[in-house]
């Protein structure tokens, strides 16, 4: 994976610690994931919460020794997200919890993984100032994830799960900031 335009760690964790402090808030989160190649669809709903994470506190601390980081302080900020998600069309609740994420230079560390309560590690750049971009790879998949800030009170979120050279899932999000 490589950024269209160059970047040297120090700058590209800059900019994505201004996008992390940009996406704190309350967002609504309209989802729909599509099953491929059958083309199944769901579509879920999510009350979604983001903080800032500055580097020290306990959660990124945690996210060190998870991953077994020699020095918890490698790792320069962070953001945690907690949600509620519920079926769009029933109504039905399907979820509920928290994730964390922490940077060191051109890594993205997690608590846990989209589809594993492992901890996982990503490798993220910056497209623009606006959009994030992560790849990770686990349990023979690999995760693909964009997510674009559009303004200040919309967020985009696309990600692509492959097995095999083969995708088997897209996820399409649009994020609506309520406070």
């Amino acid at each position: 994976m490589k950024a269209l335009i160059q970047q040297n760690p120090s700058d590209i964790v800059s900019q994505v610690a201004d996008y992390f402090q940009r996406s704190i808030g309350k967002w609504y989160s309209e989802r729909r994931y599509y099953t491929l190649p059958e083309g199944d669809t769901q579509e879920v709903a999510s009350e979604i919460t983001v903080e800032f994470l500055q580097q020290g506190s306990p959660e990124l601390i945690n996210i060190a020794q998870l991953h077994q980081l020699d020095d918890p302080t490698m790792i320069t900020c962070g953001s945690k997200v907690n949600w509620k998600s519920s079926n769009s069309v029933s109504g039905k609740k399907l979820s509920k919890g928290a994730t964390v994420f922490g940077v060191s230079e051109t890594l993205l560390y997690r608590d846990q993984g989209f589809m594993t309560p492992k901890p996982v590690v990503a490798q993220y750049y910056m497209l623009d100032a606006n959009t994030l971009c992560l790849r990770s790879e686990y349990n023979g998949s690999v995760f693909e994830e964009e997510l674009k800030l559009v303004g200040q009170r919309y967020r985009t979120r696309q990600t692509i799960i492959s097995r095999a050279g083969e995708q088997t899932m897209i996820g399409q999000y649009l994020e609506k900031r309520i406070e």
